[in-house]
């Protein structure tokens, strides 16, 4: 049952989506994990079963590309089964409308692409790609290359398509997001506790310039004393109801 202060909270959220434009948004791992995709700091799931910077570092992958491949395709049969949630859904559609100018995401799993999201940011890769660090040659799809993908042109071990630990952003992603976080008059920023870096400082690139933040996420961010809407609750079901209100 939806309660009062459900709805208000949608409707003062679609009235800032409204008349803040541009809005830009921000996603976490908290839209991924509604459509039962655990991050690396859920209790369950893969990620209880592996040190994440044995699995998940640059360091690793020189180390044992092996042992890194035999987990991302661990990684990969998760997302197999995995679709799109009302989250991803609702932020697809507010682009439609014209209501969303952009969407950054911290996620690698591909869903808001195919919720129908067009404009999307991935600043930390795509799981469902590699590339050579050798040569440079990337590969779109790789599941069919598995259990060890290797170079169509050099040779070498691919590297899965996301940021491991211990590289850098996307230099050409990470500028954009911030060019975007910069000119937006409303960042929303959905499913992040924005506890991670570079990308948990685009809310300051908003808020230097003059815009406003607002947050939905299930646990408070350093950011909520600042904004201007904070809503503590599902993202799903909260961006479903916004997306009601704006109709």
């Amino acid at each position: 049952m939806t309660r009062d202060t459900d709805r208000v909270s949608a409707e003062a959220l679609a009235e800032l989506i409204r008349l803040d434009q541009p809005c830009v948004v921000l996603t976490g791992a908290g839209v991924s994990t509604e459509s039962g995709i655990p991050d690396f700091r859920s209790a369950g799931g893969i990620w209880a079963q592996y040190d994440p910077y044995e699995v998940a570092s640059i360091e690793a992958f020189q180390r044992d590309p092996e042992r890194i491949w035999e987990f991302y395709a661990r990684r990969l049969d998760v997302l197999a089964d995995a679709e799109p949630n009302p989250a991803h859904v609702a932020l697809a559609e507010f682009e439609s409308r014209g209501f969303v100018q952009a969407l950054i995401t911290q996620n690698v799993d591909g869903l808001h692409a195919a919720a129908g999201s067009r404009d999307v940011i991935e600043v930390h890769g795509s799981i469902a790609g590699a590339v050579c660090v050798a040569c440079g040659r990337r590969e779109e799809q790789v599941r069919e290359l598995l259990p060890l993908p290797l170079c169509a042109d050099c040779g070498a071990v691919l590297k899965p398509g996301v940021v491991m630990f211990g590289e850098l952003l996307p230099v050409e992603a990470i500028d954009r997001a911030t060019a975007l976080a910069q000119d937006a008059e409303l960042l929303l920023v959905v499913g992040t506790s924005l506890e991670v870096w570079p990308v948990a400082g685009l809310p300051e690139e908003t808020l230097a310039r003059g815009g406003k933040l607002a947050i939905v996420n299930r646990d408070p961010t350093p950011y909520d004393a600042r904004a201007e809407l904070v809503i503590h609750d599902s993202a799903g079901e909260v961006l479903a109801r916004c997306l009601m209100s704006l109709s």
